[in-house]
């Protein structure tokens, strides 16, 4: 009768995983400036924020359904240290330092006021790194790692992540070039 706990263990990382590649892409999209006029950037920022937040509580129904599952052989050491699991140990290390990023970044995004702008936006990049470390655990923990869908739709969900990312990195590097002074 635990195959349903599997399912939800897998259901809910897969969404979770694309909830935090959905929601990178969108604040990358956000603070670029890349977001059109059609919709006033409260709307955006919203949006932003829930994507976060439903990714930090499907990943959290995940680890709790991992635990509850027996068939896993997940313990309290494998959900809250890593490397403390006795197989596999990488794959569940790059997941809970993943979970243990977006808990920070999601956390901290709330009382953003209490921190200095550029102590926040350190902390908020954190974003970056658990994204793809979610994505590592993904890979190679994940029961759909070698099916075809996932072979195609994973680099599509990332590259959908890393084309706002770059956009970001674009627009700073323009900003700098242009901030910069001339010499003559």
């Amino acid at each position: 009768m635990n195959n349903w706990l599997w399912y939800v263990t897998r259901s809910t990382g897969i969404v979770a995983t694309v909830l935090m590649l959905a929601s990178l892409a969108w604040g990358f999209l956000f603070s670029s400036r890349e977001t059109g006029t059609r919709l006033r950037p409260a709307w955006w920022l919203d949006m932003h924020r829930g994507l976060g937040g439903l990714a930090l509580v499907f990943t959290a129904v995940h680890v709790v359904a991992a635990f509850a599952d027996p068939d896993l052989g997940v313990d309290l050491a494998t959900v809250f240290v890593p490397g403390a699991a006795q197989s596999q140990t990488t794959a569940f290390t790059w997941g809970v330092v993943a979970f243990y990023g977006l808990v920070v970044v999601v956390f901290t995004s709330w009382p953003k006021m209490l921190f200095r702008r550029r102590t926040w936006r350190t902390v908020h990049l954190l974003s970056v790194p658990a994204t793809a470390l979610a994505c590592v655990h993904a890979y190679q923990l994940g029961s759909d790692a070698h099916t075809p869908a996932f072979n195609v739709l994973m680099p599509l969900a990332v590259g959908g992540a890393v084309y706002p990312f770059g956009l970001r990195v674009w627009g700073l590097a323009l900003a700098r070039s242009q901030e910069a002074p001339r010499k003559t």
